[in-house]
């Protein structure tokens, strides 16, 4: 409706039918969550559609699922009131294109978090990824935006063909397309080269759409030329999709008898976890493109949330779950403080920008609070789940709390030594000489002009985004709600009775993450080793032998496509490696 109108509804019109729209189903989404949460007996929702049971498409509200499909459509209303009448869509546009993309994104995330079906789970992985690729190249009258959003596509698209391909193979083995029904009939037959073959390609398709290294070269590129709200959402929840899905697949298809053991996925999703992890960290550090800067934050996340699933245990779900709540709330407040300096400035460079943004302590506020709140500061959610996570991944090795510490410091510490410069001016200005130009000085206001006045919405959005990430640290419902969702979600038999039996699905008792004394302390060791590191950078010259190191893995982002391709086939490559022992 908004795109055949567009022409004739005024802007005004326009963005508050996708308001509403999207106000709407966040409504329904809170409600589904809401009975998949509920604590008494019961089942949380099946819906069979057309009520074609055991035989059509199943749509599953398991709390987990639920959850993330309220986390999408809360940031999407958040996502169009952020661009209320102040996002300038291109010349030659239809008015209402923009808000009609993001509705069906939002559509697109929600029925990936909800399927119970493997094949519609690639039909809605790959209409977010259509939308997306638009949405990146939506100036698409600029080179820059074509060819990230080009890049973004046949990365993606690739990888969508793997999952096929996978898909294909189970269903060729089973015949059958639903989670459960693919896991018990696998348990019936038993493992063999053909599950770990088809294990392999469904897992390579989610680790490209979660930006998992080595499958991650698209994301800064898309970064670097999306519109800011498009950036709020892939950084926010569409990354975390791509690990939500691993996460769901070994689960209710491979968990059992019939799949790979759970030491063998564990050392498969660690290794890529860990170096995911520290790539994306030191990575992140060497950035003064702040788009890109935070896209690599975003890899640096990444990583810790895979290690907390390759836990494998209802801690390590629960706990990464929790995080990736905080996480989303925090990003999406970082990235609308960017385009408040983007739309001001027309410009994200931080050395371009240093000392400019005085003039903005609301922003620099919001800014070094969501810098201290993806170092794990508490109470922030970011903080209780990286707490409950790194206490969960302690147990597999005893190193893990450590690069959760180092990570997050090195993340948050290069957003505060950004904010440092930008908002107080502190330390010597930057010469031409500091790092490498990641800029190219041709970005432009997404508001047609450069702002004046800051409208209120720009400035409303990321607080109460970060506000949420606060007080969903300390509500103890939140974190018990996460505790049941974690327990549901890894009992595997449970999952398959409530789709395929009715049964009701009791989750066993189990303590929710709490705030634990180590938890606390190592979150504040997070946040002050990132104000110290962030202090450091801007008292002192930049280390060209730091620099220096790392410019091999620096030119590895290269934009060229084929070299992106190549090293998709690398990480499926890999991965095939590391999950060979896998099959019992």
């Amino acid at each position: 409706m908004l795109v055949a109108t567009g022409r004739r509804l005024p802007r005004l019109v326009s963005d508050i039918v996708g308001c509403a729209f999207a106000a709407a189903t966040a409504a329904l989404a809170l409600l589904v969550l809401f009975r998949a949460g509920h604590p008494g007996p019961g089942t949380y929702p099946v819906e069979w559609v057309g009520g074609w049971r055991r035989v059509g498409i199943v749509l599953v509200g398991d709390p987990l699922g639920a959850g993330l499909a309220a986390l999408v459509s809360l940031l999407v209303v958040a996502v169009l009131v952020y661009s209320w009448r102040y996002f300038e869509e291109p010349p030659r546009r239809h008015t209402g294109s923009f808000p009609a993309l993001i509705l069906v994104f939002q559509a697109g995330m929600c029925g990936f978090a909800l399927t119970g079906d493997l094949f519609n789970a690639f039909v809605f992985f790959e209409l977010m990824g259509v939308v997306a690729y638009a949405l990146t190249g939506f100036r698409v009258e600029e080179p820059k935006p074509l060819q990230g959003a080009l890049a973004f596509g046949v990365v993606n698209s690739l990888g969508g063909y793997a999952t096929l391909l996978g898909i294909t193979l189970l269903y060729a083995r089973t015949g059958e397309l639903g989670f459960a029904q693919i896991g018990r009939r696998l348990d019936a037959d038993g493992p063999d080269g053909l599950v770990l073959a088809a294990f392999v390609l469904v897992t390579t398709g989610l680790l490209v759409k979660a930006a998992a290294v080595p499958f991650h070269f698209w994301l800064p590129d898309a970064h670097a030329v999306a519109p800011t709200p498009v950036c709020m959402l892939l950084s926010g929840v569409m990354v975390e999709l791509g690990v939500y899905g691993v996460a769901r697949v070994y689960w209710t298809v491979f968990s059992g008898p019939g799949g790979l053991s759970h030491p063998d996925v564990t050392r498969a999703l660690l290794v890529l976890g860990v170096l995911t992890a520290l790539l994306g960290a030191a990575m992140c550090w060497q950035q003064r493109h702040l788009k890109r800067l935070l896209a690599f934050s975003t890899v640096a996340h990444t990583g810790l949330f895979l290690i907390g699933v390759a836990v494998l245990t209802p801690e390590g779900i629960s706990g990464t779950a929790l995080y990736v709540l905080g996480h989303a709330g925090v990003k999406a407040a970082l990235f609308a403080c960017v385009g408040v300096l983007l739309d001001r400035y027309a410009t994200v460079d931080e050395h371009e920008l240093f000392g400019r943004a005085r003039e903005l302590p609301e922003v620099g506020v919001l800014f070094a609070v969501g810098g201290l709140a993806l170092s794990g500061l508490p109470p922030f959610a970011s903080g209780l789940g990286k707490a409950a996570a790194e206490e969960a991944a302690g147990h597999t090795a005893g190193w893990l709390p450590a690069l959760y510490v180092l990570v997050s410091a090195a993340t948050g510490g290069a957003v505060l030594r950004a904010g440092l410069r930008i908002f107080a001016g502190l330390g010597r200005r930057p010469g031409k000489e500091e790092g490498g130009p990641e800029t190219t000085g041709e970005e432009e206001p997404e508001t047609g002009g450069r702002l004046g006045r800051i409208p209120v919405p720009l400035l409303a959005v990321p607080a109460a985004l970060l506000a949420a990430s606060l007080a969903l640290g300390v509500i103890p419902a939140v974190a018990s709600a996460v505790g049941r969702a974690g327990v549901l979600f890894t009992d595997t038999g449970g999952y398959r009775r409530t789709v395929l039996d009715g049964h009701a699905a009791a989750a066993p008792a189990h303590p929710p993450p709490h705030w634990q004394l180590t938890g606390i302390l190592l979150g504040l060791l997070s946040a002050a080793l990132a104000i110290a590191l962030a202090t450091l950078a801007v008292r002192r010259p930049v280390h060209t032998g730091a620099a220096a190191l790392l410019a091999p893995v620096r030119r590895l982002q290269s934009g060229h496509i084929g070299d992106y391709v190549a090293w998709l086939v690398a990480g499926a490559a890999l991965l095939t490696v590391l999950t060979v022992p896998g099959i019992r």
